[in-house]
């Protein structure tokens, strides 16, 4: 199958592309390069064409003659609406959606659309699952949910979505990101010994392995269409719905020697436990194979492979609000976030 991905050079993106190259799909990426200095570890997979094109400029001819297009990109970040609103919105909805139609007038028969349980907030104390309200706390969420919303209506015969509900993401990548609660939590415990949370630990979050995630897409890329035309799938494991304070505890177990403190004033209201029963039940051939503690053991060898430092878990390009700031204030990029230069 030929196949469209954007956000190639982004966290997810530099590990599923060469997963699907290796189930024999033939791979084009596209990526506007925000985040390519994020490199830890060995070097991405570079064997495979990738446009170097902003999303808002992708035309009618960038999709001719793909099978289907699996849709990463976007700014991946709950925090980056402090920056602007306007352009989260221009970027993650409005160019999101142009996509969607552009792939499916060019003739692409299916869209992976990579959404996010963090559309469901605050839920409370029950599990949520695909057919709960949604309850975005953040302009990243509320993008992920109109998107959902004006994608779906575009599927018709020709045109198959699927929308895939990721829990929050860990594990290592040749893009890393430290802004993730795993990998930050795990990176602060390796270089300096402390477990600091900003919150008391009582907030729910699914986890999901980026590897797992790979594997979903993989899946909603192959499945029959019968099984996934406009479904939504929550991705991750049930048995991975973890309080915060429970990751610090397994990571204090991993990284021995660290000091765990909470504190009471983190600005994050969301709190979520998702059901995922259903990828596991109707999503084929899916099923999650790691967990937190084995999580937190790859993220604790891959630091001591790499010798990561404090220096380089602080560097900006592996936290995107960061990143995007250095880039604005260097001029970089301007007000809407296109290039002035390279």
């Amino acid at each position: 199958m030929r196949v469209l991905i954007t956000g190639t050079d982004g966290y997810i993106g530099s590990v599923l592309a060469p997963a699907l190259i290796a189930r024999g799909h033939d791979i084009v990426g596209l990526d506007t390069e925000y985040y390519r200095e994020a490199r830890l570890g060995p070097d991405p997979d570079v064997s495979y064409p990738v446009l170097a094109k902003d999303l808002r400029h992708v035309t009618p001819a960038d999709l001719e003659g793909f099978d289907a297009v699996i849709h990463l990109a976007g700014l991946s970040n709950d925090a980056l609406g402090q920056i602007s609103r306007e352009v989260t919105y221009e970027i993650n909805h409005v160019a999101a959606v142009r996509l969607a139609t552009l792939a499916r007038d060019a003739g692409v028969r299916r869209l992976v659309y990579s959404s996010s349980c963090s559309v469901y907030g605050r839920s409370g104390e029950g599990i949520v699952d695909e057919r709960s309200p949604v309850d975005p706390r953040t302009d990243y969420a509320i993008c992920k949910v109109l998107d959902e919303r004006a994608i779906t209506a575009l599927g018709d015969d020709r045109f198959s979505p699927v929308f895939l509900r990721n829990a929050t993401a860990y594990g290592v990548s040749p893009r890393m990101r430290f802004d993730l609660v795993l990998n930050n939590l795990a990176a602060l415990a390796w270089t300096t010994r402390r477990i600091a949370l900003v919150s008391d630990g009582t907030p729910w979050r699914p986890l999901v392995h980026i590897l797992d995630i790979s594997q979903a897409i993989a899946s909603a890329l192959e499945a029959p269409r019968d099984a996934v035309h406009n479904e939504v799938f929550n991705v991750g494991s049930t048995a991975a719905n973890y309080q915060i304070r429970d990751i610090a505890m397994c990571l204090a177990e991993v990284f021995p020697g660290c000091d765990v403190s909470f504190g009471s004033t983190d600005p994050d209201q969301r709190s979520y436990r998702v059901s995922f029963d259903k990828a596991a039940r109707q999503l084929p051939g899916f099923q999650c194979r790691w967990d937190l503690r084995r999580g937190a053991e790859e993220l604790r060898d891959f630091f001591e492979r790499v010798h990561v430092t404090e220096e380089v878990f602080r560097f900006r390009a592996f936290t995107r609000l960061e990143q995007l700031k250095h880039l604005l204030e260097r001029g970089q990029i301007d007000e809407r976030f296109f290039w002035t230069r390279a």
